[in-house]
């Protein structure tokens, strides 16, 4: 009897810590993803990110200048 009970324990707790694992990738490669967009467009010579996100603040009704 205690051997099941060892199981369920030892499975339970590894799903537990796959589950915060992958909470963590995923929080952490979206940071990085948007600290590269923001250093991209912050340092980019073109307009037309510019224009994107003028466009884009128009359309969310944020004031732009």
């Amino acid at each position: 009897m205690e051997r099941d009970d060892m199981t369920t324990q030892t499975t339970t707790q590894t799903a537990a810590i796959a589950r915060a694992a992958t909470s963590t990738t995923g929080i952490v490669a979206a940071m990085a993803a948007g600290l590269l967009l923001l250093f991209l467009s912050g340092y980019a010579q073109a307009t037309i990110l510019h224009d994107a996100a003028h466009d884009q603040r128009h359309a969310m009704a944020f004031p732009c200048h």
